[in-house]
Formats: C-alpha cells, sequence, structure tokens
C-alpha cells in the first residue's frame, strides 16, 4: 500500500537560499530511489514542504537511512529554524476518487 508522507522544514532567515539548494541537490537523488512514486518540493515564505508518495512501508524505511537523506540533513541541519514535522498520512476517501488521491 503506497504511504505518504508531509515534510516541512522552516529555514532560518538568512539561510532560506542555502536549504533550498540543498534540498534541490538532494531530489535528483531521491527520485532514482526504489519505491519513490513522488518527491516533490514546494515553498512559501522561508518554508520549505516535501510531498511524498512511496510504494509501500519498506520503500519509505529504505529511503529514510539513504545517503541522499543523510546528506540533505547534514547539510541544512543547523540552517532550519527547528526540527523538521515529518507527518505520514492515510487517505480518507471521499469525494470524487480521481481527484481525492495521489496518483504514481
Amino acid at each position: 500500500m503506497p504511504v505518504t508522507v508531509v515534510a516541512t522544514m522552516t529555514a532560518k532567515p538568512e539561510s532560506v537560499d542555502t536549504v533550498r539548494e540543498a534540498c534541490k541537490q538532494a531530489i535528483e537523488a531521491v527520485h532514482s530511489e526504489p519505491g519513490c512514486d513522488l518527491y516533490s518540493l514546494h515553498e512559501a515564505d522561508g518554508t520549505f514542504v516535501f510531498v511524498e508518495q512511496w510504494a509501500d512501508a519498506g520503500a519509505l524505511k529504505t529511503h529514510s537511512s539513504a545517503p541522499a537523506v543523510a546528506t540533505l540533513f547534514g547539510t541544512i541541519g543547523e540552517h532550519l529554524a527547528g526540527a523538521p514535522d515529518i507527518k505520514m498520512l492515510s487517505p480518507v476517501v471521499a469525494g470524487d476518487p480521481a481527484k481525492g488521491a495521489l496518483r504514481p
């Protein structure tokens, strides 16, 4: 069963560009990871949001210990205003199924 993750990180004001570039560098490597169906980055006012979908819990577990993640957090850790907020989500079925769910 697919696993959806939303990870939110807020950069210190002076570190927004550094965090953005580190996140962008991580994306290509993560897109190559097995089971990565979606790994997209969004930004507003120094807050970065990754919306992720993984093929299953095993793919997410592998991603969590992958080199790209270690490099990313090693690079941006001191540039964040606080700890990242990472949530694993379950879909709530409602409305039109074609519009109410992420698609791989």
